[in-house]
């Protein structure tokens, strides 16, 4: 993985405030790590999902892709949703495709230090995990078109790659751990 740093606390003791960014394709677990990293490190959960306008989940319940022209302002307001939290003090987890490189760009103009976990695996497995949720607007059939426009990183985006297929325990685990988290921090600089 590139980008490995655990924050060493400044002169006085208090880190400044973390952002994490668990991505993926639907399916891939996001919301399920997320919600697990910020169970052990105190880090405020958000789920990309509910930044979304209606009008693009009207889109994707009707099995349409967005396209970039759509997403543009969602990203903007999840790296606003981050920079307000991090002038907060507040360290943060969010659960976002963030599939291609431009979109995680966006996000990194948010907050300094934005850091990505993708979970990334087959699309055999990550459809089968869908096809086991109940209530999602996002169906199977748009998981082709997801896989089709996800950039993986390049060597130089730092991120970290979790294997999906892992229970997500152990995900959640070792994204605390390879990012050097705080297990039981409070929100602010964690």
């Amino acid at each position: 993985m590139t980008g490995e740093h655990p924050v060493a606390p400044p002169p006085g003791g208090r880190r400044p405030p973390r952002h994490v960014v668990v991505m993926g394709v639907s399916g891939a677990g996001k919301t399920t790590v997320a919600r697990g990293i910020s169970a052990l490190t105190g880090l405020t959960f958000a789920e990309a999902d509910e930044f979304h306008s209606e009008a693009n989940v009207a889109r994707m319940r009707s099995g349409v892709p967005l396209d970039d022209d759509a997403r543009w302002p969602w990203l903007r307001a999840l790296a606003d949703w981050m920079t307000t939290r991090d002038a907060e003090g507040v360290s943060t987890v969010l659960a976002c495709s963030a599939l291609k490189r431009s979109y995680r760009e966006v996000l990194r103009q948010g907050p300094p230090g934005v850091d990505f976990v993708h979970l990334d695996g087959t699309a055999e497995v990550i459809r089968e995990r869908m096809s086991q949720r109940a209530g999602h607007y996002m169906p199977a059939s748009l998981l082709d078109s997801q896989l089709a426009i996800l950039e993986r990183f390049q060597p130089d985006e730092p991120g970290l790659v979790l294997d999906v297929s892992l229970p997500p325990d152990e995900l959640v685990s070792a994204a605390v751990e390879r990012l050097g988290l705080r297990l039981g921090a409070s929100t602010a600089g964690s």
